[in-house]
């Protein structure tokens, strides 16, 4: 909901858990009165507008003797002019002055959501405020766009900057600013490094400023797009927080600010460092969304949000709820050594089995026979494949499997045939060495011509053969931020046009193969952000398969993804990224919260794990509806206990799923009862696995008694409403 109040000059924003008001002021400041916890309209003439000045704080010319730019809440932070915390925008004139001070000059109120050109944005539904702000000092007008999304409690924000009758230099252009009310907040970010991607970090927001950020090209293994502010104390199911998840992939950064009277700037978009751009007169800036929300409910219901939001406005409609691939990936079975023999051997094994794709990883294109060589030359390699790709595929077409591809378009060896024909295709310059990461270079997606290259020969090759699936992988990140194409005065422009090039390339790709599934990965979870989703509809969790790690790091995912955007394996044991065993059983249950599949080669399992396979898949086909539009409930957290427990429960509260693992068998241990989430309290529920038949009061306020379990054991509970 999006109300005006004339007479007040108040802006009324108000959605499933929060209000959002701002206020013009008699100068045309725009000033934010109230971010949280839902309000009633009625009572807008409670706020008091004025903003007390403290010592210091300088009173802009153009503003009343009580207000100051340095302590109002205000919907874009200004560079100088009296604000002296994180700008939300810098424009810099000729003069090589970057002061400015915006007031309001328009809005219009409109339903539906903007459209981001050559960037992923909200699909559909909302209503928009759009608030037309002036520079009066460079001329630049900046259009605020808030989309409510009312029954998820989402504000979706950007910007949009157009450069007035001067020229400036656009030295920082935020998606949002978010002045919040005093509190003693907590800080909360996913952080982590390649095989143990998104753990959250909890820590005291003291004053100044903490950051989370990328400057890696992608939004990175290291640190996701997500910062959540929560009340001290704050729970799963209790207490208030905010957060803020970029809808963008490449470099970026979000910041919260404590002032020196306790308010906090919640503020981010494009990474600031090395980043610039010169705009002429009329020439617009568009920025990136963010998603903002606010809960009352603790982490479980601000969650729960974010995944309604992001099935509903960011994955592919036509596949956000449909039947996902049960792949088997040839990657763990063979890595680079494999040939027709080989991978038909998989695939009858696989089709035993009932798995429905085989996806043939990296190494069957080019000279590729190890990680030194190749990527660049996407034509298939006959010396291993004889005959190109047609025989295993029709091998897979007699028993009923589809047949998919890994690619990693925005890469190139520098032993490859693209190098030595394009030698300066490649990122950096060219008299200065280059870092390589996994021996590879990265290609310059900010030219258009090598954009248009990698398309015509991925197409080639979706075009030639019967591919219904594409791994979509990143193996490196950029550590030169340098085109030669791009004059000196726009390098500064290098990350950001970079991102626009992988997300022109990735929709060519998908509306020239609509059929075609494409999965997302970045050395797993490197790129696992809304961004890349708008694309793929599930994203390569994390190269780590084993199964304690991905309990951890599924569980921090879900702060703010849903379930069926991770994609989640079984893999052999000894696990080859740990050397951990854990139980095949235990492997199935972490794995069946997610899109479902295999990282292993079925020969080398037992009769026992064979038949094992085929059951879960069964299961997992039949659970598939409830994961995907279930609602989410973390349970008992493996990061600071010995148990993890989650339960997706069905919207209509007439079905759940609860997953647990005990992650080392104790010793004289005392008994110890689970209590469960989400259920209907005077529902009647059956859990079929333990016989029981339990009112939901009872599963949730006393609890299930937890099974005695070894090391890494775990359980699935069934639960369907009866009577």
């Amino acid at each position: 909901m999006i109300e005006f109040n004339e007479t007040n000059k108040i802006f009324y924003l108000s959605g499933k858990s929060f209000s959002y008001l701002i206020w013009i002021d008699p100068n045309g400041y725009l000033v934010n009165l109230h971010y949280g916890g839902r309000i009633e309209s009625d009572d807008l003439t409670y706020f008091d507008m004025r903003t007390r000045p403290i010592s210091f704080s300088p009173i802009p010319p153009d503003a009343d003797h009580w207000f100051t730019l340095d302590i109002a809440g205000q919907e874009y932070g200004s560079y100088g002019q009296g604000d002296f915390r994180t700008p939300s925008v810098i424009l810099c004139r000729e003069d090589g002055d970057a002061s400015s001070r915006f007031h309001y000059e328009r809005h219009v109120i409109y339903d539906g959501a903007p459209a981001l050109e050559g960037m992923p944005h909200c699909r559909k539904g909302g209503q928009t405020l759009a608030l037309v702000l002036r520079d009066v000092l460079s001329g630049a007008k900046i259009t605020l766009n808030y989309t409510v999304y009312e029954q998820f409690g989402i504000l979706v924000r950007n910007a949009e900057i157009e450069c007035g009758a001067q020229p400036v230099c656009l030295k920082r252009a935020h998606s949002f600013c978010a002045d919040l009310p005093e509190g003693e907040y907590e800080a909360v970010c996913l952080h982590g490094r390649h095989c143990a991607e998104r753990t959250p970090e909890r820590v005291p927001l003291g004053h100044g400023t903490y950051t989370v950020s990328s400057t890696r090209g992608a939004s990175s293994h290291q640190m996701n797009p997500f910062l959540a502010l929560a009340e001290r104390g704050c729970t799963e199911t209790h207490g208030s927080v905010f957060a803020a998840l970029l809808i963008y992939s490449g470099s970026y950064e979000l910041s919260a600010e404590k002032s020196q009277t306790g308010g906090v700037r919640l503020c981010g978009g494009i990474q600031s460092l090395n980043f610039s751009k010169k705009m002429a007169p009329g020439e617009k800036f568009v920025t990136p969304q963010v998603a903002l929300c606010h809960s009352d409910g603790g982490f479980g219901a601000l969650s729960r949000a974010y995944h309604d939001f992001i099935r509903e406005t960011i994955l592919p409609p036509a596949l956000a709820y449909a039947r996902r691939p049960i792949v088997i990936n040839n990657w763990e079975a063979t890595y680079f050594q494999f040939d027709n023999e080989k991978l038909c051997k998989l695939a009858d094994e696989a089709a035993e089995l009932g798995v429905d794709t085989l996806v043939l990883d990296d190494g069957w294109f080019g000279k590729r026979n190890d990680d030194t060589s190749g990527l660049g030359d996407w034509f298939v390699n006959e010396d291993k494949l004889q005959g190109g790709l047609s025989a295993v595929i029709e091998h897979c077409k007699r028993l009923g499997l589809k047949f998919g591809l890994w690619f990693e378009p925005e890469m190139i060896s520098e032993d490859s045939d693209l190098y030595r024909a394009h030698p300066d295709w490649a990122i950096g310059k060219a008299d200065v060495p280059r870092c390589t990461g996994r021996n590879q270079l990265v290609l310059d997606m900010t030219r258009p011509e090598i954009v248009d290259g990698v398309f015509e020969q991925v197409s080639n090759i979706l075009s030639t053969y019967a591919i219904s699936y594409v791994k979509w992988d990143m193996n490196r990140h950029i550590s030169e931020f340098y085109s030669a194409k791009l004059p000196a005065d726009q390098q500064g422009e290098f990350s950001h046009r970079y991102i626009l090039g992988v997300y022109a390339l990735a929709e060519r790709l998908q509306r020239a193969f609509p059929n075609v599934f494409f999965e997302g990965c970045s050395g797993g979870g490197g790129r696992f952000d809304a961004g890349m989703l708008y694309y793929f509809p599930q994203f390569w969790t994390s190269d780590d398969t084993d199964a304690y790690e991905r309990a951890k790091i599924q569980w921090g995912t879900s702060y703010a993804y849903p379930l069926s955007a991770m994609s989640c394996h079984v893999s052999v044991c000894p696990n080859h990224q740990t050397g951990r065993t854990t139980p095949f059983e235990t492997r199935g249950a972490i794995a069946s919260l997610g899109a479902f599949g295999y990282e292993l080669s079925p020969a080398a399992l037992s009769e026992k794990e064979r038949e094992l396979v085929k059951q879960q898949i069964k299961a997992y086909r039949e659970l598939e509806p409830l994961l995907q539009r279930g609602d989410l409930f973390r349970i008992s957290n493996p990061f600071e206990s010995n148990l993890f427990c989650v339960a997706v429960v069905s919207k209509d509260k007439k079905e759940a799923y609860a997953v647990g693992m005990q992650i080392h068998a104790v010793p004289a241990d005392t008994d110890h009862r689970l209590r469960l989430a989400g259920l209907e309290e005077g529902a009647l529920y059956e859990i079929a696995e333990l016989g029981l038949k339990l009112h939901g009061s009872t599963l949730m306020h006393a609890g299930v008694l937890k099974p005695n379990l070894p090391d890494f054991g775990s359980f699935v509970w069934h639960l369907k409403a009866i009577g």
